[in-house]
């Protein structure tokens, strides 16, 4: 099994949301902001190959929304799902399953493109792959709360049932060596993390876990940076706990799907908690 992360560019959110109850003072330190209070952030994804299989974790923003709507987020940024993937080496005829860790725009938005330039008609952008979510995810996505509507954006995920493409972790195995799936409540309703084995290091299990929006990035490492966007923060603060333990405990390699500079980091045991340990991109890690 071999991984890489996938680069397909920056965007911007307001920094009081991404840290929550975290003063300003503070948070500007590791993630300055612009004159608006928004901070970049990154849209990165993971790409996994296994014998004939090749997953994608996530998919960014994807470009289906208006101008009014990508204005908030400072895009597009130049970059592309499908130039990142043909970057690395493959096409998207190549991908045999897509797993979302939740449908946010942010994070399933490329799973769906348009087939004309009209934009009338819509598609999987992987039309050979099997699209994965889970389906405590799903009910929530189709049918969202009014803190939640306007990140749950249709287009980017119905046409992945309508066609037959989708299947639910949940429900059916993924079939995949190697691979445990966590979930997690406190971001969203039963958000998918999924951790991947590769061998040994140091006679331990090498394993990498993909941190989706438990742990954004690595200023979020601390128990009390939690976001705002969250819609149960303190049982986010428990799953972070749980989390980092083992993660400590196991020498996981935790990869950040929205860290600006830092693709991965180890962590460790500290006087004032868990905190990051090694940090560098996943390749210089592994």
């Amino acid at each position: 099994m071999t991984l890489q992360t996938l680069d397909t560019g920056l965007f911007k959110l307001d920094g009081g949301a991404m840290f929550g109850v975290v003063p300003k003072s503070i948070w500007q330190k590791q993630n300055p902001a612009d004159e608006r209070n928004l901070c970049n952030w990154a849209l990165r994804c993971l790409l996994i190959e296994d014998g004939k299989r090749l997953m994608l974790v996530d998919t960014g923003t994807g470009d289906k929304q208006d101008a009014k709507f990508f204005g908030y987020y400072d895009l597009p940024n130049g970059k592309t799902l499908t130039g990142a993937v043909e970057q690395a080496g493959y096409s998207i005829n190549d991908v045999t399953d897509v797993l979302l860790t939740h449908l946010h725009f942010d994070h399933a938005g490329g799973a769906v493109r348009y087939t004309d330039a009209s934009h009338t008609k819509l598609e999987a952008t992987f039309p050979q792959a099997t699209y994965w979510s889970h389906s405590g995810q799903w009910d929530w996505a189709t049918s969202p709360n009014p803190r939640e509507r306007a990140t749950y954006l249709r287009e980017n995920f119905m046409p992945l049932q309508e066609n037959g493409q989708l299947k639910f972790i949940d429900r059916e195995s993924l079939n995949l060596p190697g691979i445990e799936l966590l979930y997690v409540d406190g971001h969203t309703e039963k958000m998918t993390l999924p951790t991947f084995q590769l061998g040994e290091r140091n006679g331990k299990p090498r394993t990498v876990a993909f941190c989706a929006d438990l742990i954004p990035s690595v200023a979020h490492i601390p128990i009390p940076y939690v976001m705002g966007y969250d819609v149960r923060p303190l049982i986010t603060m428990d799953e972070k706990t749980n989390f980092l333990n083992r993660a400590a405990d196991e020498e996981w390699l935790l990869v950040f799907d929205h860290d600006p500079t830092v693709e991965a980091a180890t962590v460790e045991r500290t006087e004032k908690g868990i905190r990051v340990k090694d940090k560098g991109t996943l390749a210089e890690l592994l």
